[in-house]
Formats: C-alpha cells, structure tokens, sequence
C-alpha cells in the first residue's frame, strides 16, 4: 500500500465527516504517520494513548468528537471509545480484511450497539478500515470546506471520500443486517 493513503484516510474520512471537530484522540502504538496527518488540521486538538483498556479508561466521559483507533485489545475497549466520544462524535478503525467475514461481523455487531451508523470504506487495493458515527454519515455529512481546503495531500480529497463507501453487490449481500447506514 501507497504509504501516504493509509494514514490520509484513516484520519480524514472521519475529521471531514464530524460537523465541527475540537478534539481528536488517536489509539496507537505507533502513530506518528496519523500524527502528520492530524498536523494538517491546526485548529484541531488531538492526544495519541497506547493500545489499552487502562489507558482510555482515564479519558473523560463526551469528551471526544473523532477517535481513529489502529488496534484494540478487546471489545472493552469499543465500550471506552463510545463512553468519551460525544453524541455526534466519529470512530474510524482498522479491522481484518473484509474477507474475514465472522471477525467483521462480530466487530461490526458490537459497533451497531453504539453507533447509529457503522460501515466500511475502501482504503487501497483491497484494504479497508470502517467508520462508525453515532450522528453523522460519511458521505451524505462530509464538511466539503474542510475536506477541499487541507493542503499537502497526497490522496484524500472530497471525492475519494465519497467514493471509498462504494462497495461491490458480493459485500452488501455478505454484510446485508451488519453494516448500519
């Protein structure tokens, strides 16, 4: 994978899709790549935590409006992520491939428990990531000024955003009752 699109998507599909983003916390144990990306947004606060119950479990309760999680330990994890997000906060997340039907279905069941909203989108060449939102939806809600105005982009923009929810009849009809949009 090109290395500027993984990181330019996991970080801009969500930021361009909350409403009015403030604070960001990335999940990782190595985020410098989505760190870089997130320095693009400078009216944007954002924190990086380790991949742990216990470091998430100090954050604040509706505190966050965007988290791009790399990893998680366990499902507790997802529990945190929703209990610091605010009401109309955004989830993007690295999962299996999407070949790996039953770990998505299962990943995606426990997102549908707390997000309105829970789909996957196209990263390149048969790499996906997923997003959840409890208000928003990726691409009827994507903020057109923010996504078009960054500068030093490589990949994202307005249009790849829109395009990365396009997914062929084979997945729909695998996910039909998972995927929540």
């Amino acid at each position: 994978m090109k290395e500027f699109i993984y990181p330019e998507m996991m970080v801009h599909v969500p930021v361009c899709t909350s409403k009015n983003p403030q604070n960001v916390l990335i999940i990782s144990d190595n985020a410098s790549r989505l760190e870089a990306e997130m320095k693009k947004h400078d009216e944007i606060n954002y924190k990086v935590i380790s991949c742990c119950v216990d470091a998430i479990r100090d954050e604040v309760d509706s505190s966050v409006d965007v988290v791009i999680c790399e990893k998680y330990d366990d499902s507790a994890i997802l529990a945190h992520i929703s209990r610091v997000l605010k009401d109309d906060g955004q989830l993007s997340i690295s999962h299996p491939s999407l070949k790996e039907v039953d770990a998505n279905k299962s990943l995606m069941g426990i997102l549908g428990k707390y997000f309105k909203v829970v789909m996957p989108y196209n990263l390149y060449n048969g790499y996906s990531a997923l997003i959840a939102s409890k208000e928003y939806h990726p691409t009827a809600d994507i903020n057109l000024h923010r996504a078009e105005m960054l500068d030093d982009l490589n990949f994202y923009n307005c249009d790849v955003h829109i395009a990365a929810f396009a997914m062929g009849n084979y997945i729909r009809k695998e996910y039909l009752g998972i995927i929540k949009n």
